[in-house]
């Protein structure tokens, strides 16, 4: 049987948007992308704040927002709906991606690259001019409200030759590059994030810097802020400095022992 799309969905008003701390103008290319109804594409490593970027977005246009974790078994009935039999009867029942265009909602596809390639061929019809669903199962052609928008997002640095978005697809979107925020940006989220007193937070973030500076070579990725947030947190409740660090930014990072033992090293060079 397919998997299910984990889907969230949400309308907030501006007042109780998620904390996003800007880095740059994103929040003006994605304001203007929702004006014009044009697809958007966030590029970035994982764990840099696309997705809480996604959903304060959706909370100051006063959207609803539909999340999709994509998978590997995420397939194009799982966005568009299928028939499905409930209580002697067989019935249609819409996925994220056609309540979204129903509603006008903004509809968020997190780590699309990892979904099956038929979820690619649906979207294209509504990443033209377009702008339309066509449902092969039920006969009809949606077509989307000025609300409705498309956010996709990957992480270029985590590919392989056979989870990529083509060139074709890639040039349907406008897009907009993520990184992990200067120490300046990264130790107010933090703070605000954890609870954790600024003193106490910026050793962790120059930790951070330093193991980003590592991928590549002995490690396949950087440490996250979402990670730097999870030591803070511990922190922050009590946990010695050491211990968090080991349990936030160091095991979840790699399985080597090697390379566990040259990474704590680098936590003793810091924090002394």
């Amino acid at each position: 049987m397919t998997m299910q799309a984990k889907v969230s969905h949400d309308q907030k008003g501006a007042a109780s948007a998620p904390f996003y701390l800007p880095t740059g103008d994103e929040c003006a290319v994605f304001t203007a992308a929702f004006k014009h109804r044009l697809p958007l594409l966030l590029k970035g490593p994982t764990g840099c704040g696309k997705t809480r970027f996604v959903s304060h977005m959706a909370a100051m246009l006063g959207r609803p927002l539909y999340t999709v974790a994509c998978h590997d078994d995420l397939s194009a009935a799982d966005l568009i709906g299928r028939y499905l039999l409930k209580g002697g009867e067989t019935i249609w029942v819409d996925g994220p991606l056609t309540r979204a265009v129903r509603e006008g909602a903004i509809c968020y596809l997190d780590e699309v690259v990892e979904a099956r390639k038929d979820v690619t061929v649906v979207l294209h019809p509504l990443t033209d001019d377009r702008r339309i669903l066509p449902i092969d199962r039920t006969g009809e052609e949606l077509e989307a409200g000025p609300g409705f928008m498309l956010v996709a997002s990957y992480n270029p640095g985590y590919q392989n030759i056979l989870k990529t978005l083509k060139p074709s697809t890639r040039q349907r979107f406008v897009s907009i590059e993520f990184s992990f925020p200067a120490p300046e940006h990264e130790i107010p989220v933090v703070m605000r994030e954890s609870g954790l007193a600024e003193d106490r937070v910026k050793p962790l973030v120059r930790l951070a810097g330093k193991l980003r500076a590592l991928k590549g070579q002995d490690l396949e990725e950087g440490v996250s802020t979402r990670l730097v947030v999870y030591a803070a947190t511990l922190m922050q409740h009590g946990m010695a400095a050491d211990r968090a660090i080991l349990a936030a930014m160091i095991e979840p990072l790699t399985d080597d022992a090697d390379t566990k033992r040259g990474l704590l090293d680098l936590v003793t060079a810091v924090f002394g």
